[in-house]
């Protein structure tokens, strides 16, 4: 498989999309190398094949979204929406990431070295994400499925209407939302911690953190509480 070079200095952003979809899916590329991205939106979105992408930047809105076996990673930051609705295969941020990273993802691994910015993680159905640093407020806002690891600290309503999603802080939480406490880590957790630590290059002790989960008393209506929760 060939190894190409694309610069978007050069060449529209459309055509590094139509040759991801196109070549990459043929078996034609091995690995794609993006130069110039220069803040792009929707670079390497939908991909359905096992290409590598490499930015060279920092990537704009959704960068990796809908991902499906492919390797993508952002040498730089990265923007809104960065690995959304992810469904397999690994997106990694060598920085920042904005707001609302690997909203809604499925499947698959996000990493981000640096901190993600407000609702990382939002409506979470099974994806797989590691924060090197800290995350915003309204992480894991109503996550269903999947795990999170943040190494660093943690905002307002972490975990807000959590479900059966499970995220592991290694840093301070402001305030836990709605339904999210924090319980004790058993050897599980601290394997599975230190699976995803290995996997996102990251080395930290998993007896440091904290695992929080959902209270589950949000899953069906009672009368009783008067809306207060």
């Amino acid at each position: 498989m060939e190894n190409l070079t694309f610069d978007l200095a050069k060449s529209s952003l459309r055509e590094l999309n139509q040759l991801l979809h196109k070549d990459a899916k043929d078996g034609k590329l091995g690995k794609v190398t993006v130069l110039n991205p220069d803040g792009a939106h929707n670079i390497a979105v939908g991909l359905d094949c096992p290409v590598e992408v490499e930015v060279q930047g920092h990537a704009g809105y959704y960068v990796g979204g809908m991902n499906k076996i492919a390797t993508i990673t952002v040498m730089g930051s990265a923007g809104t929406g960065v690995g959304e609705n992810m469904m397999s295969g690994k997106v990694h941020v060598k920085g920042f990431a904005s707001n609302g990273a690997g909203a809604s993802a499925h499947g698959g691994l996000l990493v981000i070295d640096g901190d993600a910015g407000l609702r990382c993680g939002i409506s979470l159905k099974g994806g797989d994400i590691v924060v090197g640093g800290s995350v915003g407020s309204f992480s894991a806002f109503m996550a269903q499925a999947g795990r999170m690891v943040i190494c660093g600290d943690a905002g307002d309503a972490l975990g807000d209407s959590l479900y059966e999603a499970v995220l592991y802080v290694r840093g301070n939480i402001k305030t836990l939302g709605s339904d999210a406490q924090i319980e004790p880590m058993s050897q599980a957790d601290l394997d599975t911690v230190a699976d995803l630590l290995a996997q996102a290059g990251l080395k930290h002790d998993p007896k440091g953190f904290k695992r929080i989960a959902s209270k589950r008393e949000l899953y069906h209506w009672n009368v009783d509480a008067n809306q207060e929760y």
